[in-house]
Parts: structure tokens; C-alpha cells; sequence
């Protein structure tokens, strides 16, 4: 076609000039037209080789000499061969599969009211799992407290994964959101019994006494349940369910979790770190009565806190003689002597999971003298992090809860439920380092050392021989026949549901 087009050209140019003309045209139009068909010929050739290249392209390189053996060269051909027949892979995320349902024939619904603070309630819904599951009841998701100190409206959705909770326990026990409509409707017209059951109650009351008010009435509420199933004299199947509900079924919501996630990997990336437990709030003081180094003002405000709480039965309080009984939590300036004492490096770092502290800074003053790296959850996140925890202290001490799991070292200040629970969930994890504080031992060195009469040397030696052995390790839970409430709590020492029950000893 090139050749063609320059004919024409040229018989064009004979035809129409004179000789001498079309020789000086023809001498400016040859290089002109090589250099256009030149660069039309390379872009068809580009376009051309981009079109087809992954198709011919292999054929092409097959006469090139190659480093690799036939073998070698035959096995790539197949590959690629089948990449090419293959489709892209989908990546699917299984989910685990869920328990089978336990059949059995269901005696009625159970409803229940949680009341106290998280850990409380949270030990309270194991212990109603249990009894759903041994009087083959339908369980309905458990009401949390609403109307105690802390006022928080959360719901169990707002803490817990509510669906978790259902399916992971379908083989135990049947677990509804809300009671279906008709027995819905028999409730609102008060066809249904509420009581509080009896503290410490073996599984024989829930059988005897219980469950004929459930077969009776259809739908049983049971309005208080702290404290309602008994430590001890527990079938083993009934304790490791406790075990399984607490440490499988109850996990918080995606939303909590990380959250508490976030806030270790920070301390984590910061060294090792102990989570103090300091019980130094405005709600513990007026509830226990103690006011050691608060001024008479503020230790008006704190009875007064303490006569406004009914339910909170104890009025007439000695706060000199509950201290030395070992009964008041530690306060900032005393846990800061115990642990110099026992020889925490000064530049930990010292996470306080608690609310907010009864005076401030200036009660906090010693402590953060002793050890500069004092941190919260409120000083390690954003303000928007925290915005809808808010006025939620169970959700807040979620968070607390899952960084005391975490922490190379937990230290509570008093043996509240917080301090109980975590304590025997960090046992479970593989006996994690707790130091279990001998309080009355404390208050009597600590008050020995500050009047002069104890060294430092002799008051850091006693304090390190006293919690040499209480350091969260195995042990045998101690049992008090008809005094339940003195006898060591089952949530803090599960020993029936621990890995290695050969290691335990006798405390």
C-alpha cells in the first residue's frame, strides 16, 4: 500500500509539473512520507504486540534459549495453565460451629434482676445459668441493676455479646432474648411470682423449693441474685459450668473488647505493667465506714452518703476499728509504702483501674510521687474514644477488667467483687501474678514504720516475708461449714475448673 501511495503521488506530479519541478518536489516529499509511514507502522506494531502480548507473548519467548531443564519449563506451562482456568479465590470466614441444642422438656421461664456493680452481676448470671440448666427451665436474658450507687442504664446488650451468650450455651440451657408473646402477656397481667431466693443455697433448695414455684406460676422472677448459689458441696459438673458461663460465654461486646485491646497494646509498648485496684472511691468509703486521712467534712459527707442507701445496712460505724481489723480499703499514701516495700521498680507503670478517687489529685499526691508513671484509661485514650462510655461505670469497668487481665501484675486494695473475680480468672489463665494484700497486717506496720518505730529496712523484710505465698498461686479453697460469707468465694479461687489441680496446696 506504501508503494502504491508513492506511485500515485509521483504519477500525480508528472502529470501536473514540469520536469524540473516535480524533481525538487519529489526530493522534499521522500524523507517527509518515509518518516510519516515509519512512525504509523511502529504505533500499529505497539498497539498490535499490547493486544495480543499475554496470548502470544509465551509462544514468542519458546524460541529463546532458557535457563531452566524441560522438566522445569513443562511444570511453569502448567501452571500457568492453570491459574488461567482457575477463578480468583473467595476467602471465606467460617464461623464456629455452634454447640448442638440440648432437647429437654422446659418447666417454665426464669426471669432475674441483677443487682450491685459489674462484678457482681456477672457472677450472679453464671450461678443463674446453672440453676436454669438444673431445673430445665428457659432462661431470659438477665436484667441488670439500673437503680445502685452508680445509676448506669446499660443494658446486658451494652456490655455483653448477648448472641455469644445464647448460642454458646444452647447445649446447656435454653437462653430467649424476651419471653414469647402469650407467656409476655401473662406477665403483664402479674400471672407470674417474684422472690428473692436464700444466700449461699445449695442446688437441693432450687430443686425442693424453686422449682415447684416455676412449674406453678409458669414464670418465676427472681429479684435479687447476689450471692444465691453456695461455694461449696457443689456437684463438679455444676462448678465447671459456673467456669464455662464466666470464662467462654460471657464476653463483652466487639465494641469493649477492642477498646481494652487498644488500651494494652499502648501500656505493652511502653514496658511491663501493674494494674492497681485502688477502692479509694467516694461510694466504697461511705459503704465501708472508713475514713482514715479524710478531713471531719469529708467524713460527714460520707455517712451521710452511707444513711441515704437503704439498701447499704450498716450505719453506726468505727472507721478506727474496722482499719486495724483489716477491713477498710488501703489508702493512696499506704499502698504507696507497700509497694516500695516490696520492691516495685519506681518506674513501672501503675494503671489504676478504678473511678474516680475520693479527694483528687491531692490524695493521689504520694502515690504518684513514688511512681511518676501513673496512668488511666482516661490518660492513655481520647476523650472521643470514651464518649459513649460516659456515665456507663459497668462499661468503664469493663474496660478495667479486661486490662486487669492483661497486666504483668494485679494488685487490689480491697477484696471487693472486682478484685475477686479477676482474681480467680487470672488463676484460671495460669495463676497470673496477683499479690493478695494482708491489710490488718499492713495498717499495723505501716503505722509502726510512720511513728518512728520501725525501719525501712525491717518494715520492707516484713512486708516481703508476709506476701511471699500470696501471690495469686494454686491453693485449696478454704471451707466454713455454716459461714458461708467468711469462707474464701468460689469465683476467686475456681479450683474445681484450674488446669493442673496437682499443684494445689493448703493455704
Amino acid at each position: 500500500m506504501v508503494c502504491k501511495a508513492a506511485m500515485g503521488i509521483k504519477a500525480a506530479a508528472k502529470l501536473r509539473c514540469p520536469p524540473s519541478v516535480a524533481a525538487a518536489a519529489r526530493s522534499r516529499l521522500t524523507p517527509w512520507m518515509l518518516r510519516a509511514t515509519t512512525t504509523v507502522l511502529l504505533w500499529t506494531c505497539v498497539v498490535q504486540l499490547t493486544t495480543v502480548g499475554n496470548t502470544w507473548g509465551p509462544r514468542v519467548l519458546k524460541g529463546w534459549p532458557s535457563c531452566r531443564t524441560a522438566r522445569e519449563a513443562a511444570a511453569a506451562a502448567a501452571a500457568a495453565t492453570t491459574r488461567l482456568a482457575m477463578p480468583e479465590p473467595v476467602v471465606v470466614v467460617e464461623k464456629a460451629a455452634l454447640p448442638p441444642k440440648r432437647i429437654y422438656r422446659n418447666n417454665g421461664y426464669l426471669m432475674v434482676s441483677c443487682n450491685g456493680g459489674l462484678n457482681q452481676m456477672r457472677a450472679a448470671i453464671c450461678d443463674m445459668v446453672v440453676i436454669a440448666r438444673y431445673l430445665n427451665v428457659t432462661l431470659i436474658v438477665p436484667e441488670l441493676d439500673k437503680t445502685s450507687f452508680w445509676n448506669d442504664p446499660s443494658e446486658f446488650q451494652d456490655i455483653f455479646d448477648t448472641e455469644h451468650f445464647i448460642t454458646s450455651l444452647r447445649d446447656e440451657v435454653r437462653i430467649l432474648r424476651e419471653l414469647p408473646p402469650r407467656v409476655k402477656r401473662r406477665v403483664e397481667l402479674g400471672k407470674f411470682h417474684s422472690m428473692p431466693p436464700i444466700s449461699w443455697s445449695d442446688i437441693s433448695y432450687y430443686h425442693k423449693q424453686i422449682l415447684p414455684l416455676i412449674q406453678k406460676y409458669k414464670v418465676l422472677h427472681l429479684n435479687r441474685t447476689d450471692a444465691r448459689l453456695a461455694n461449696n458441696g457443689l456437684p463438679l459438673e455444676i462448678q465447671r459450668l459456673r467456669c464455662r458461663v464466666n470464662y467462654a460465654a460471657l464476653k463483652f461486646t466487639p465494641q469493649i473488647e477492642e477498646l481494652g485491646k487498644r488500651v494494652i497494646r499502648i501500656l505493652r509498648q511502653n514496658g511491663p505493667f501493674l494494674v492497681l485496684h485502688l477502692r479509694y472511691e467516694m461510694d466504697m468509703l461511705a459503704f465501708s465506714g472508713c475514713t482514715k486521712g479524710c478531713t471531719p467534712k469529708e467524713a460527714e459527707e460520707l455517712t451521710r452518703m452511707r444513711y441515704a442507701y437503704p439498701w447499704w445496712k450498716e450505719k453506726v460505724i468505727n472507721s478506727f476499728v474496722k482499719r486495724k481489723d483489716g477491713l477498710c480499703p488501703l489508702t493512696p499514701e499506704e499502698i504507696a509504702l507497700v509497694l516500695r516495700a516490696l520492691g516495685i521498680d519506681q518506674n513501672m507503670q501503675i494503671y489504676i483501674a478504678a473511678g474516680e478517687i475520693y479527694g483528687g489529685k491531692h490524695r493521689m499526691a504520694s502515690l504518684t510521687s513514688a511512681y511518676p508513671n501513673v496512668v488511666r484509661k482516661e490518660t492513655i485514650l481520647k476523650p472521643s474514644d470514651l464518649m459513649f462510655f460516659q456515665n456507663h461505670s459497668s462499661q468503664m469497668a469493663a474496660l478495667d477488667y479486661l486490662v486487669s487481665l492483661e497486666s504483668h501484675i494485679f494488685v487490689p486494695t480491697y477484696d471487693g467483687n472486682m478484685a475477686k473475680v479477676i482474681e480467680g480468672h487470672r488463676r484460671y489463665m495460669g495463676f497470673k501474678k496477683t499479690i493478695l494484700l494482708d491489710r490488718k497486717l499492713i495498717v499495723e506496720l505501716v503505722d509502726q514504720y510512720t511513728s518512728g518505730s520501725l525501719r525501712w529496712d525491717e518494715f520492707s523484710s516484713l512486708i516481703k516475708a508476709v506476701h511471699a505465698n500470696r501471690m495469686g498461686s494454686a491453693a485449696t479453697r478454704t471451707v466454713i461449714p455454716d459461714r458461708p460469707k467468711e469462707e474464701d468465694y468460689f469465683y476467686a479461687n475456681p479450683q474445681e475448673c484450674l488446669r493442673d489441680p496437682n499443684l494445689l496446696r493448703t493455704s
